[in-house]
C-alpha cells in the first residue's frame, strides 16, 4: 500500500519517477485500459476525463556499441572509406533513435576508446573525417575490452539494450580465440580487392555475430 498523499482527498495520483526500473519511466496514457484502482481514487466518474487509463511506458534506452578496425590493412581498396560512409549513416540513425553510442577503435598497439555511452552529435562526424588507418590490429585486446566495459554497464543500466557492431577486413595475423559478447552483435565486413581471405566470416562464427559483407549493406 502506497502512504497517502499529504495534499488531501483530492490529490490527484502522479506517476513514478524510477528512470531505473524495469520498462523505464512512465507516462501518462490517454486511451487504452482504464486503471480503476487510479480512477476510483479520486472519486467516482462521471464523465470520461474522470477516468485514469493504464500508464504507457518508454521502451528501455539503446546502447550501440561500434567497434572499428582501422589497421594498415583497411587502406586497401578504400576499405575504410567505405566503412566511413556506413558509420555516418549509423551516427544519424542513432541520433534520431536516441541511441547512445559507445565507440572503440582497434589500430596501432592498442585499442583506444573515442566515446563512452554518450547521445550522438555533430561532433563524431569530424572525428570521423579525420580517421586513418595504420598500424596493427589489436582486435582480441579491444574485444576484451568491450566485453569488461559492457559488464559493468549492464550492472548500472540493467534495462539497457546493448548492440555491437564490429567493422574489420579480418585480417589478423594470429589466429585468435574470442570471447563471445553478451548481447546481440553484427560483423560488417570490409575486406575489398581481388583476393580475399575470408577471415571475417571466420571471426564472426566465433563471436557469435551475424555476418554482412559492406557490399551488401550499402
Amino acid at each position: 500500500m502506497r502512504p497517502r498523499s499529504p495534499a488531501g482527498v483530492n490529490a490527484r495520483p502522479r506517476a513514478g519517477r524510477l528512470d531505473q526500473g524495469r520498462q523505464g519511466r512512465s507516462k501518462a496514457a490517454a486511451s487504452g485500459a482504464v486503471n480503476w484502482p487510479g480512477t476510483l481514487l479520486v472519486g467516482r466518474p462521471r464523465l470520461r476525463e474522470d477516468l485514469r487509463f493504464q500508464q504507457r511506458h518508454r521502451s528501455p534506452h539503446e546502447l550501440w556499441l561500434v567497434i572499428v578496425d582501422a589497421s594498415a590493412s583497411t587502406r586497401r581498396h578504400q576499405a575504410l572509406s567505405d566503412g566511413k560512409g556506413l558509420l555516418a549513416q549509423l551516427f544519424d540513425d542513432a541520433y534520431r533513435q536516441r541511441a547512445r553510442l559507445a565507440l572503440l577503435t582497434a589500430s596501432g598497439s592498442a585499442p583506444a576508446w573515442q566515446v563512452q555511452g554518450l547521445k550522438a552529435s555533430a561532433g563524431l562526424r569530424d572525428w570521423l573525417d579525420g580517421l586513418g588507418a595504420g598500424g596493427g590490429t589489436p582486435l582480441l585486446a579491444a574485444l576484451n575490452e568491450a566485453g569488461r566495459w559492457l559488464a559493468a554497464r549492464r550492472k548500472r543500466y540493467p534495462t539497457e539494450q546493448q548492440r555491437v557492431l564490429l567493422m574489420t577486413d579480418g585480417r589478423v595475423k594470429e589466429q585468435l580465440t574470442l570471447p563471445p559478447l553478451d548481447c546481440p552483435c553484427l560483423l560488417i565486413d570490409i575486406e575489398r580487392g581481388p583476393i580475399r581471405l575470408g577471415r571475417a566470416r571466420q571471426l564472426a562464427g566465433q563471436l557469435g555475430a551475424q555476418y554482412r559483407h559492406i557490399d551488401e549493406v550499402v
